[in-house]
C-alpha cells in the first residue's frame, strides 16, 4: 500500500535498548517521520522510553506494538538473536519493517524473512544507515562517473576497544557477539557497495576469551582482479578510515568512515580533485528512516539503494530484483527493467560463485567467510557499538 504524502511516517520502535534511543533521537530531526509507539516486554521499560521521547502509545508486548493501527513502520532493535522473530511478527501484521543489523543470524532466517515480506506484500530493509549518508551518496556518484578509473583495491577497518566483560553483549556468544557481527559489517558493506560480491574470500580470526571472534581480517578477491582488504577488532581503538584506489585517482575517507564525515579525491599525480565536507545534524540514523518513507510513498516494497538482493547475495547466494507494490520489477538503480549489475555495485545472478565464496548452501547453513566456519561464530553482520552501547534484552 502506498503511503499518503500528507502526513509523516508513523514509527513504532520494538525494544528499548541503546540503539533504539539513538534512532529516536535522530528521528526527531526528520520532519517526515515521528515515533508514535514503543513496545517492550516490560511495561515499565516502555513507559520510561515513552516518557523520554514523548511517545503516546506504550505497549507491554511486541505483539501489541505491531498490532497498533497507528503504526506505519516498525523499527526492530532487539539484540541480534531476536531480529528474526520480531521482524516476522511485524511482517505478519502488515507493517513496513526496518531491521537492525545483523538482518538475521543465519541464511535460513534471512530467507524466511525475505519470503515472508514478499508473500505479505510489505516493505523490508536492513538498517545499514551508512548507505544513506551524504558523503556515501557522493562516493556513489564519483564511482559511477568513472573518476577513479578501474578500481584496483579498497581498504576499510573498524576497531574499538572494549573491557573484557563476559556479560557484555559483544563478548557474549548467546547474544550474537563478536567483532565481525557487530563492527565488521561496516567494512564488509562498504566493500559490497563499491565492488559487489567477491569471487573468493581469505580470512583469519583471533578469538576472544569467550570464543567469539575478537579480531578478524579479510581479503575479498573479485573477478575484475580488484581486492578489498578489511579488518575489524574488539581489542584496539582504530581511526576507522577507508579508501578506494583506482587506476586514475583515489578516494580517502576520513576516520569513522561509516558515520557522517569528509573525504578527498586525489588524482594519480597527487592533485586534489575534490574535497567533500558538509555539515550534518545528528548521528546519521535518520537517513535510513527518510529512505523508508520515500519508498513507502513511492509504493516500493524494498529500497533501490539497499535492495533485498544485496542481503540475498550475502546470505543466500542468490539475487533478485526490487519489486514495486503494484508495478514492474526494478533494477538496482531504481529504473524499471534496468540492468541488475550496477546500481548498488552488486553483481546479479552469481549464485554459484557466491555460494562457493560464502559457504552458503541450499540447506540454509550459516554464512561463512573463508576459514571462519567455527562453532563460536554466528555468521552475519552487526550493530554499531558506539551508538548502541550495552544492549539489554527488552
Amino acid at each position: 500500500m502506498t503511503q499518503p504524502d500528507d502526513r509523516p511516517i508513523r514509527w513504532g520502535i520494538l525494544a528499548t535498548g541503546g540503539i533504539a534511543h539513538a534512532f529516536a533521537q535522530d528521528l526527531a530531526l526528520q520532519p517526515d517521520g515521528e515515533v508514535v509507539a514503543v513496545g517492550s516486554r516490560s511495561k515499565a521499560s516502555a513507559d520510561a522510553f515513552g516518557d523520554e521521547f514523548g511517545v503516546p502509545h506504550r505497549h507491554a508486548s511486541y505483539q501489541a506494538l505491531v498490532n497498533d493501527p497507528d503504526v506505519d513502520a516498525v523499527y526492530v532493535s532487539t539484540p541480534h538473536p531476536g531480529h528474526h522473530d520480531a521482524a516476522l511478527l511485524a511482517i505478519s501484521a502488515g507493517k513496513a519493517v526496518l531491521v537492525e543489523k545483523p538482518f538475521a543470524m543465519d541464511a535460513a532466517q534471512a530467507r524466511e524473512m525475505i519470503d515472508a515480506a514478499r508473500g505479505q506484500g510489505t516493505f523490508l530493509m536492513e538498517a545499514m544507515w551508512t548507505r544513506f549518508l551524504p558523503h556515501i551518496a557522493r562516493v556513489r556518484e564519483i564511482l559511477a562517473a568513472g573518476t577513479l578509473g578501474d578500481v584496483v583495491y579498497l581498504t576499510a577497518e573498524h576497531g574499538q576497544w572494549f573491557a573484557q566483560d563476559p556479560k557484555f553483549r559483544l563478548f557474549a556468544p548467546e547474544l550474537g557477539g563478536g567483532a565481525l557481527l557487530d563492527l565488521g559489517i561496516y567494512p564488509v558493506s562498504f566493500a559490497s557497495l563499491v565492488l559487489g560480491v567477491p569471487a573468493q574470500i581469505t580470512a583469519v580470526s583471533h578469538p576472544a576469551f569467550t570464543g567469539v571472534d575478537a579480531t578478524t581480517s579479510m581479503i575479498f578477491q573479485y573477478d575484475s582482479g580488484a581486492h578489498a582488504v578489511l579488518t575489524t577488532t574488539l581489542l584496539a581503538a582504530s581511526g576507522n578510515p577507508a579508501a578506494i584506489y583506482g587506476t586514475a585517482a583515489r578516494i580517502e575517507i576520513d576516520g569513522w568512515f561509516y558515520t557522517p564525515t569528509a573525504f578527498r579525491v586525489i588524482a594519480r599525480d597527487g592533485t586534489e580533485l575534490e574535497r567533500f565536507e558538509e555539515p550534518y545534524e545528528g548521528r546519521g540514523l535518520r537517513g535510513q528512516a527518510a529512505e523508508v518513507g520515500r519508498c513507502l510513498r513511492a509504493g516500493l516494497l524494498e529500497s533501490p539503494l539497499l535492495p533485498l538482493c544485496c542481503l540475498r547475495s550475502l546470505w543466500l547466494g542468490c539475487s533478485a530484483p526490487v519489486v514495486e507494490a503494484d508495478g514492474p520489477e526494478v533494477g538496482h538503480d531504481g529504473d524499471a527493467d534496468a540492468p541488475r549489475d550496477g546500481g548498488d555495485g552488486v553483481v546479479a545472478d552469481r549464485g554459484a560463485a557466491e555460494q562457493a565464496a560464502y559457504g552458503v548452501g541450499d540447506g540454509g547453513e550459516r554464512l561463512v567467510l573463508g576459514e571462519l566456519a567455527q562453532a563460536h561464530w554466528h555468521g552475519g553482520n552487526g550493530h554499531e557499538a558506539a551508538a548502541e552501547g550495552q544492549q539489554q534484552q527488552q
